[in-house]
Protein backbone atom coordinates (compact mmCIF):
# COMPACT_ATOMS: atom_id res chain seq x y z
CA UNK A 1 0.00 0.00 0.00
CA UNK A 2 1.12 3.58 -0.54
CA UNK A 3 0.80 4.82 2.97
CA UNK A 4 3.10 1.90 4.04
CA UNK A 5 5.92 3.26 1.86
CA UNK A 6 6.09 6.84 3.76
CA UNK A 7 9.25 7.97 4.73
CA UNK A 8 9.31 10.49 7.82
CA UNK A 9 7.44 13.52 7.61
CA UNK A 10 5.77 12.61 4.23
CA UNK A 11 1.66 12.00 4.12
CA UNK A 12 -0.82 10.00 2.80
CA UNK A 13 -2.76 13.23 1.09
CA UNK A 14 -5.39 13.96 1.12
CA UNK A 15 -5.84 13.91 4.75
CA UNK A 16 -9.17 14.58 4.94
CA UNK A 17 -11.43 14.30 1.73
CA UNK A 18 -13.72 17.08 1.20
CA UNK A 19 -12.55 19.50 3.87
CA UNK A 20 -11.72 23.14 3.35
CA UNK A 21 -10.28 25.68 5.65
CA UNK A 22 -8.32 23.19 7.57
CA UNK A 23 -6.88 23.60 11.16
CA UNK A 24 -4.67 21.59 13.51
CA UNK A 25 -4.01 22.26 16.99
CA UNK A 26 -1.35 19.28 18.51
CA UNK A 27 -1.48 18.89 22.59
CA UNK A 28 1.59 18.87 24.98
CA UNK A 29 1.33 15.36 25.02
CA UNK A 30 1.17 15.07 20.67
CA UNK A 31 -2.67 14.45 20.27
CA UNK A 32 -3.48 16.59 16.67
CA UNK A 33 -6.92 17.81 16.67
CA UNK A 34 -8.50 18.41 13.68
CA UNK A 35 -11.21 21.04 12.76
CA UNK A 36 -12.05 22.11 9.17
CA UNK A 37 -15.20 23.12 7.44
CA UNK A 38 -17.79 21.17 5.76
CA UNK A 39 -19.22 21.23 2.44
CA UNK A 40 -22.85 21.41 3.85
CA UNK A 41 -21.33 24.26 6.11
CA UNK A 42 -23.90 23.49 8.16
CA UNK A 43 -22.06 22.04 11.49
CA UNK A 44 -18.55 21.67 13.51
CA UNK A 45 -16.76 18.59 14.48
CA UNK A 46 -13.39 17.33 15.43
CA UNK A 47 -11.36 14.35 14.84
CA UNK A 48 -8.64 13.23 17.31
CA UNK A 49 -5.29 11.33 16.07
CA UNK A 50 -1.86 10.99 17.59
CA UNK A 51 -0.40 11.33 13.80
CA UNK A 52 -1.12 13.68 11.10
CA UNK A 53 -1.53 10.74 8.46
CA UNK A 54 -3.94 9.20 11.23
CA UNK A 55 -6.41 12.06 10.77
CA UNK A 56 -7.80 10.56 7.39
CA UNK A 57 -9.45 7.48 8.81
CA UNK A 58 -10.54 9.17 12.63
CA UNK A 59 -14.13 9.44 13.35
CA UNK A 60 -15.29 12.90 13.15
CA UNK A 61 -17.20 14.09 16.48
CA UNK A 62 -19.68 16.87 15.74
CA UNK A 63 -19.62 19.28 18.67
CA UNK A 64 -21.92 22.10 17.48
CA UNK A 65 -24.68 22.23 14.89
CA UNK A 66 -25.98 25.83 12.88
CA UNK A 67 -29.42 27.47 14.46
CA UNK A 68 -32.12 26.92 12.42
CA UNK A 69 -33.17 30.99 12.35
CA UNK A 70 -31.50 33.77 13.52
CA UNK A 71 -27.81 34.63 13.72
CA UNK A 72 -25.45 31.20 13.20
CA UNK A 73 -27.77 29.84 11.06
CA UNK A 74 -26.10 29.46 7.67
CA UNK A 75 -22.58 29.66 6.14
CA UNK A 76 -21.18 28.06 9.15
CA UNK A 77 -17.39 28.08 8.03
CA UNK A 78 -13.92 27.65 8.60
CA UNK A 79 -13.91 26.68 12.71
CA UNK A 80 -10.39 26.97 14.22
CA UNK A 81 -9.53 25.49 17.81
CA UNK A 82 -7.35 26.74 20.09
CA UNK A 83 -6.60 25.64 23.65
CA UNK A 84 -6.31 28.85 26.00
CA UNK A 85 -5.49 28.31 29.61
CA UNK A 86 -7.00 25.42 30.18
CA UNK A 87 -10.26 25.89 28.22
CA UNK A 88 -10.92 25.38 24.45
CA UNK A 89 -12.57 27.96 22.18
CA UNK A 90 -13.70 27.27 18.73
CA UNK A 91 -13.36 30.75 16.63
CA UNK A 92 -15.52 30.60 13.32
CA UNK A 93 -17.53 32.36 11.02
CA UNK A 94 -21.41 32.24 10.45
CA UNK A 95 -24.40 33.95 8.64
CA UNK A 96 -27.77 34.10 10.04
CA UNK A 97 -30.34 31.95 8.75
CA UNK A 98 -32.18 34.59 6.83
CA UNK A 99 -29.44 36.96 5.34
CA UNK A 100 -26.79 34.38 4.46
CA UNK A 101 -24.20 36.62 3.62
CA UNK A 102 -24.75 38.48 6.80
CA UNK A 103 -20.96 36.44 8.05
CA UNK A 104 -20.04 37.29 11.71
CA UNK A 105 -17.25 35.80 13.77
CA UNK A 106 -18.51 34.04 16.75
CA UNK A 107 -16.80 31.71 19.47
CA UNK A 108 -17.63 28.40 21.35
CA UNK A 109 -15.75 27.39 24.67
CA UNK A 110 -15.36 24.32 26.64
CA UNK A 111 -13.46 23.49 29.65
CA UNK A 112 -13.40 19.65 28.97
CA UNK A 113 -10.22 18.07 28.52
CA UNK A 114 -10.60 16.33 25.70
CA UNK A 115 -12.09 19.06 22.83
CA UNK A 116 -14.27 16.17 21.10
CA UNK A 117 -16.45 15.51 24.75
CA UNK A 118 -18.01 18.10 27.44
CA UNK A 119 -20.24 21.09 26.01
CA UNK A 120 -19.79 23.57 24.15
CA UNK A 121 -20.73 26.96 25.37
CA UNK A 122 -22.01 29.72 22.53
CA UNK A 123 -19.83 32.59 23.71
CA UNK A 124 -21.73 34.68 21.31
CA UNK A 125 -19.67 37.23 18.90
CA UNK A 126 -16.94 38.53 18.71
CA UNK A 127 -17.07 42.27 17.80
CA UNK A 128 -14.46 44.55 16.25
CA UNK A 129 -15.15 47.91 15.11
CA UNK A 130 -15.57 47.64 11.61
CA UNK A 131 -17.88 44.74 11.83
CA UNK A 132 -19.20 44.65 8.26
CA UNK A 133 -18.28 41.18 6.60
CA UNK A 134 -16.09 39.74 9.03
CA UNK A 135 -14.78 35.98 9.51
CA UNK A 136 -11.46 33.76 9.55
CA UNK A 137 -10.60 34.72 13.04
CA UNK A 138 -7.43 33.43 14.48
CA UNK A 139 -5.44 33.80 17.73
CA UNK A 140 -1.59 33.70 18.71
CA UNK A 141 0.43 34.49 21.75
CA UNK A 142 3.34 36.77 20.87
CA UNK A 143 5.83 38.09 23.83
CA UNK A 144 3.73 37.42 26.36
CA UNK A 145 0.45 39.18 24.48
CA UNK A 146 -2.76 37.51 22.57
CA UNK A 147 -3.52 39.17 19.37
CA UNK A 148 -6.37 37.97 16.90
CA UNK A 149 -6.02 38.26 13.24
CA UNK A 150 -8.85 38.44 11.40
CA UNK A 151 -10.45 40.04 7.99
CA UNK A 152 -13.43 42.38 7.19
CA UNK A 153 -14.21 45.19 4.67
CA UNK A 154 -11.37 46.79 3.35
CA UNK A 155 -10.77 50.50 4.33
CA UNK A 156 -11.68 51.25 0.43
CA UNK A 157 -14.69 50.56 -1.88
CA UNK A 158 -12.23 49.30 -4.78
CA UNK A 159 -11.63 46.11 -2.83
CA UNK A 160 -13.65 43.75 -0.66
CA UNK A 161 -11.58 42.19 2.36
CA UNK A 162 -8.77 42.86 4.25
CA UNK A 163 -6.90 41.62 7.02
CA UNK A 164 -6.60 43.42 10.83
CA UNK A 165 -5.02 42.73 13.61
CA UNK A 166 -5.28 43.73 17.44
CA UNK A 167 -4.47 42.85 21.19
CA UNK A 168 -7.39 40.31 22.98
CA UNK A 169 -8.40 41.65 26.09
CA UNK A 170 -9.98 37.90 26.97
CA UNK A 171 -10.49 34.91 24.59
CA UNK A 172 -13.76 36.60 23.40
CA UNK A 173 -13.28 40.13 23.28
CA UNK A 174 -10.56 42.56 21.17
CA UNK A 175 -8.75 45.73 22.24
CA UNK A 176 -10.14 49.23 20.86
CA UNK A 177 -6.94 49.62 18.65
CA UNK A 178 -7.09 47.69 15.31
CA UNK A 179 -5.04 48.27 12.73
CA UNK A 180 -5.51 46.99 9.21
CA UNK A 181 -1.99 45.02 7.81
CA UNK A 182 -2.93 43.94 4.68
CA UNK A 183 -5.83 44.32 1.62
CA UNK A 184 -5.32 43.49 -2.39
CA UNK A 185 -3.18 45.32 -4.12
CA UNK A 186 -1.41 43.06 -6.89
CA UNK A 187 -2.94 41.20 -9.80
CA UNK A 188 -2.78 37.96 -8.18
CA UNK A 189 -4.88 39.24 -5.09
CA UNK A 190 -7.90 40.52 -7.42
CA UNK A 191 -8.45 37.51 -9.64
CA UNK A 192 -12.43 36.61 -9.35
CA UNK A 193 -12.62 38.17 -5.95
CA UNK A 194 -10.40 41.13 -4.42
CA UNK A 195 -9.86 39.24 -1.29
CA UNK A 196 -7.07 38.99 1.80
CA UNK A 197 -8.48 36.42 3.67
CA UNK A 198 -7.64 33.22 6.14
CA UNK A 199 -4.45 34.49 8.07
CA UNK A 200 -2.34 32.05 9.66
CA UNK A 201 0.96 32.79 11.98
CA UNK A 202 4.41 31.23 12.37
CA UNK A 203 6.93 32.92 14.19
CA UNK A 204 10.53 31.73 13.54
CA UNK A 205 13.79 33.05 12.95
CA UNK A 206 13.01 36.86 14.63
CA UNK A 207 9.97 37.15 12.64
CA UNK A 208 6.47 37.31 12.83
CA UNK A 209 5.12 35.60 9.70
CA UNK A 210 1.63 35.68 8.10
CA UNK A 211 0.16 33.43 5.50
CA UNK A 212 -3.15 34.81 3.99
CA UNK A 213 -4.98 33.86 0.63
CA UNK A 214 -6.40 35.31 -2.00
CA UNK A 215 -8.56 35.96 -5.10
CA UNK A 216 -11.66 33.76 -5.54
CA UNK A 217 -12.04 30.41 -4.50
CA UNK A 218 -11.17 28.20 -7.84
CA UNK A 219 -7.98 27.67 -9.10
CA UNK A 220 -6.98 31.30 -8.75
CA UNK A 221 -6.83 31.25 -5.17
CA UNK A 222 -3.18 31.67 -3.95
CA UNK A 223 -0.86 32.25 -0.75
CA UNK A 224 0.72 35.01 -0.13
CA UNK A 225 3.33 36.19 2.47
CA UNK A 226 3.47 39.23 5.25
CA UNK A 227 5.99 39.22 7.90
CA UNK A 228 7.17 41.98 10.44
CA UNK A 229 10.29 41.77 13.00
CA UNK A 230 9.64 40.07 15.83
CA UNK A 231 10.49 43.08 18.12
CA UNK A 232 8.28 45.48 15.83
CA UNK A 233 4.66 46.89 16.79
CA UNK A 234 2.71 44.05 15.30
CA UNK A 235 -0.41 46.86 15.41
CA UNK A 236 1.82 49.49 13.05
CA UNK A 237 0.87 48.96 9.33
CA UNK A 238 4.37 50.05 8.69
CA UNK A 239 5.94 47.20 10.61
CA UNK A 240 4.53 44.65 8.22
CA UNK A 241 5.91 43.64 5.04
CA UNK A 242 4.41 41.79 2.19
CA UNK A 243 5.92 40.17 -0.71
CA UNK A 244 4.58 41.24 -4.33
CA UNK A 245 4.47 37.63 -5.41
CA UNK A 246 2.47 34.61 -3.83
CA UNK A 247 4.38 31.87 -2.24
CA UNK A 248 1.87 29.01 -3.03
CA UNK A 249 -0.79 28.82 -6.06
CA UNK A 250 -1.97 26.15 -8.65
CA UNK A 251 0.27 24.28 -9.94
CA UNK A 252 -1.22 22.02 -13.38
CA UNK A 253 1.79 19.69 -13.66
CA UNK A 254 1.24 18.69 -10.05
CA UNK A 255 -2.69 18.62 -10.20
CA UNK A 256 -2.89 21.26 -7.45
CA UNK A 257 -5.44 23.75 -7.91
CA UNK A 258 -6.37 26.93 -6.10
CA UNK A 259 -4.15 26.12 -2.82
CA UNK A 260 -5.05 28.11 0.46
CA UNK A 261 -6.56 28.70 3.88
CA UNK A 262 -3.94 27.00 5.90
CA UNK A 263 -2.67 26.26 8.75
CA UNK A 264 1.01 25.30 10.71
CA UNK A 265 1.78 22.62 12.81
CA UNK A 266 4.68 20.66 14.60
CA UNK A 267 5.22 17.36 13.21
CA UNK A 268 5.27 14.01 15.71
CA UNK A 269 9.32 14.89 15.85
CA UNK A 270 8.89 17.71 17.49
CA UNK A 271 10.86 20.39 15.23
CA UNK A 272 9.45 19.71 11.44
CA UNK A 273 7.14 22.40 10.51
CA UNK A 274 4.13 21.68 8.39
CA UNK A 275 1.90 23.19 6.07
CA UNK A 276 -2.20 22.11 6.50
CA UNK A 277 -3.65 23.42 3.44
CA UNK A 278 -6.80 23.01 1.32
CA UNK A 279 -6.82 22.31 -2.49
CA UNK A 280 -8.42 20.56 -5.41
CA UNK A 281 -7.40 18.19 -7.93
CA UNK A 282 -9.39 19.70 -11.07
CA UNK A 283 -9.44 23.39 -12.78
CA UNK A 284 -12.61 23.17 -14.10
CA UNK A 285 -15.69 24.29 -11.62
CA UNK A 286 -19.08 24.26 -12.95
CA UNK A 287 -21.19 27.25 -10.97
CA UNK A 288 -19.84 29.19 -7.83
CA UNK A 289 -16.47 27.58 -6.16
CA UNK A 290 -17.67 27.92 -3.20
CA UNK A 291 -20.55 25.39 -3.39
CA UNK A 292 -18.27 22.89 -4.75
CA UNK A 293 -17.50 20.23 -2.52
CA UNK A 294 -14.03 18.73 -3.38
CA UNK A 295 -11.35 21.25 -1.94
CA UNK A 296 -9.45 18.56 0.29
CA UNK A 297 -7.25 18.99 3.53
CA UNK A 298 -3.55 18.16 2.47
CA UNK A 299 -0.12 18.29 4.59
CA UNK A 300 3.27 19.19 3.84
CA UNK A 301 6.46 19.84 5.60
CA UNK A 302 7.64 23.47 5.62
CA UNK A 303 11.29 24.21 4.70
CA UNK A 304 13.19 27.31 5.47
CA UNK A 305 16.09 28.97 3.21
CA UNK A 306 19.24 30.00 5.21
CA UNK A 307 18.24 33.65 5.07
CA UNK A 308 15.59 32.41 7.65
CA UNK A 309 12.62 32.95 4.93
CA UNK A 310 10.09 30.18 4.86
CA UNK A 311 10.13 27.74 1.55
CA UNK A 312 6.91 26.39 0.52
CA UNK A 313 8.22 24.36 -2.19
CA UNK A 314 5.85 25.74 -4.94
CA UNK A 315 7.67 23.30 -8.04
CA UNK A 316 7.18 20.14 -5.67
CA UNK A 317 4.44 17.94 -4.75
CA UNK A 318 3.58 17.31 -1.23
CA UNK A 319 5.80 14.76 -0.09
CA UNK A 320 9.24 15.89 -2.13
CA UNK A 321 9.22 18.65 0.39
CA UNK A 322 9.98 15.70 2.73
CA UNK A 323 13.11 14.61 0.91
CA UNK A 324 14.46 17.82 -0.30
CA UNK A 325 17.26 19.08 2.32
CA UNK A 326 16.96 21.88 4.21
CA UNK A 327 19.37 24.87 3.94
CA UNK A 328 18.65 26.11 7.52
CA UNK A 329 20.32 23.78 9.92
CA UNK A 330 19.41 25.83 13.11
CA UNK A 331 15.71 27.26 13.58
CA UNK A 332 15.23 30.11 16.75
CA UNK A 333 11.83 28.85 17.77
CA UNK A 334 10.06 30.72 20.02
Amino acid sequence: MYAQKLKKNQFNNPIAFQRADPHVWKTPDGIYYFIATVPEYDRIEIRSSKTINGIKEAQPVVVWRKHSKGIMGNHIWAPELHQIDGTWYIYFAAGSAEEKWKIRKYVLSNPSADPTKGEWKEEGQIYSKRDEFTLDATTFMHKGERYMLWVDRASTKVVNTGLYIAKMTSPTTLDVKQTIISEPQYAWELRGHKVNEAPAVIIRNGKVFVTFSASATDANYAIGLLWAHEDADLLDTASWHKLPEPVFYTNEGLKRFGPGHNSFIVAEDGKTDIMIYHARDYKEIKGEPLYDPNRHTRARVLKWTKDGMPDFGQDLDDNEMALKSSKLKKVKRQ
